[in-house]
């Protein structure tokens, strides 16, 4: 299957709706009984689950289109976003899913464009078509990480201005709906929603081989055994996941395990990768 502004890869077969659509209500009722389990903040327990295509189909069970808050899931875009911007001499940081690598994302993002926070929810409103975005009240300090990357002069702004903005990105809320669509570019091979070229190829394979192998913390080596796919994940429950040239899944529940993943949803996607087959493995 091909994207637009690529050569065509003959990778997956395109899946129809009806399929999809069975698939989701197989791992729905699979994962039910692990729908609240484990560590959270939320009020009551929930799942939600949706698959965008690189055809423009969407799809979804449960809670779908309840948003939550992005937390580290905001370093992926984040990421993307800087090299879209400003593509860094030797790739910026390392690990752009590690705390202070990801201030460093997010101090070259504000110095680039002024508003690091601001453009983060301008781009996720343009690659997901939800141009009504907003941000959760309290956001999670981490002005300890960036006074360690102020230390070894890492960081360009004033610390407390980068913190301010990496909490504010985290901070955003959107649904698995929002989130499925918004990512799409990791699996069209770096094309963004209106069809031009996000990210060069090699940075898009970077990325995805970044959230395969450091995505979802210390239960990142077996994910990638129980799942195979490139994801990531983040505190507030939600968990995205990319299956090349096919389609971007992306799964919500607030019960998370000891790594900091979601329980229910790393289940979801242990079940959809069984049930549809779709592995990079």
């Amino acid at each position: 299957m091909g994207y637009p502004g690529g050569e065509a890869t003959a990778v997956l077969e395109p899946a129809p709706r009806p399929f999809l659509r069975s698939a989701l209500d197989e791992v729905r009722d699979q994962v039910r009984p692990l729908v609240g389990l484990g560590q959270s903040t939320m009020e009551r327990p929930g799942f939600g689950m949706a698959v965008a295509t690189v055809d423009g189909e969407l799809c979804g069970v449960g809670d779908y289109q309840i948003p939550f808050p992005l937390r580290s899931l905001a370093k992926v875009f984040g990421f993307a976003l800087a090299h879209a911007v400003d593509s860094w001499t030797g790739g910026g940081p390392q690990n752009p899913f590690d705390p202070l690598g990801a201030l460093v994302t997010t101090d070259r993002l504000l110095s680039r464009t002024g508003d690091a926070a601001g453009a983060l929810r301008a781009f996720l409103s343009a690659e997901s078509g939800n141009r009504f975005l907003a941000e959760e009240p309290e956001p999670t300090e981490t002005s300890a990480l960036a006074q360690i990357v102020a230390g070894s002069e890492a960081l360009d702004n004033p610390v407390p201005t980068v913190v301010d903005h990496f909490n504010r990105q985290g901070a955003i809320t959107m649904s698995c709906a929002d989130l499925a669509t918004a990512a799409l570019f990791l699996a069209r091979g770096g094309v963004g929603a209106d069809g031009t070229r996000l990210l060069a190829r090699e940075a898009t394979r970077r990325l995805n081989a970044i959230m395969l192998v450091c995505g979802m913390y210390d239960g990142a080596g077996e994910f990638a055994y129980r799942v195979g796919l490139p994801a990531k994940s983040g505190s507030g429950g939600g968990i995205i996941a990319v299956v090349p040239n096919q389609c971007v899944v992306c799964v919500w529940s607030p019960g998370l395990d000891a790594c900091g993943n979601s329980i229910a949803g790393v289940a979801a996607l242990e079940a959809f990768s069984t049930v549809t087959g779709w592995s990079v493995f």
